[in-house]
């Protein structure tokens, strides 16, 4: 299929691009689930309690077993005193689990979301960067003039050398490569960007 091509001026061109990228079958169902695990590798977690065998002391019993006409109890280390290990408390990142995302999920969901964006107007092909561009303010101008103010620009490396310094403090925008980029990043932007090389890498890398 072929998509539009412009540049910065607002010259527009064509395209050829892959069917199975720009205009695969989306599969809602397959992207949720996808989204759910990337979402839950994203979160942190950080916070962490001492359980009882991990808590420094004595683990003599602190007074006889009867006769005492209290309670037994065996060390201060028990969760019920004040300095104890903390019962059923979070145990840090390393008692989570990655969940894994294989190969084929990954491509097809970023072939879903691609092609939905395609469908609602918000995907863009630009032409490469060839000359830089070292001015915030310019890289901006040039942002509002194409309407891509909430993006995910997947650049080319040369492009990226272009442009990275100028576009990186702008807010609302976020640049990257093909290999690093998520579904969850295509969802958390209004449109998404390309430039006429990094389609080519895409592809080569999707296909």
């Amino acid at each position: 299929m072929k998509l539009d091509k412009i540049n910065i001026n607002g010259k527009k061109d064509t395209i050829e691009v892959l069917d199975k990228i720009f205009s695969a079958k989306i599969n809602n169902k397959l992207v949720s689930r996808v989204l759910y695990k990337t979402n839950a590798n994203y979160k942190g977690r950080h916070a962490k309690t001492k359980q009882q065998n991990e808590v420094k002391g004595p683990t003599s019993k602190i007074y006889a077993q009867k006769g005492t006409g209290g309670a037994r109890h065996a060390s201060k280390k028990a969760p019920i005193f004040v300095g104890g290990g903390v019962a059923h408390g979070p145990k840090g990142e390393l008692a989570y689990k990655k969940r894994k995302l294989n190969k084929s999920e990954k491509k097809l969901s970023i072939a879903s979301l691609i092609t939905e964006k395609n469908n609602h107007k918000n995907l863009l092909i630009l032409s490469d960067f060839n000359t830089e561009i070292k001015k915030t303010k310019e890289m901006s101008t040039i942002i509002q003039k194409l309407e891509i103010t909430s993006s995910l620009i997947i650049l080319d490396k040369i492009s990226k050398e272009k442009i990275e310094k100028s576009i990186r403090n702008i807010p609302n925008v976020k640049v990257t490569d093909v290999n690093h980029f998520s579904a969850y990043d295509i969802v958390k932007f209004k449109k998404i960007v390309f430039t006429e090389s990094s389609v080519k890498e895409l592809e080569k890398r999707y296909s």
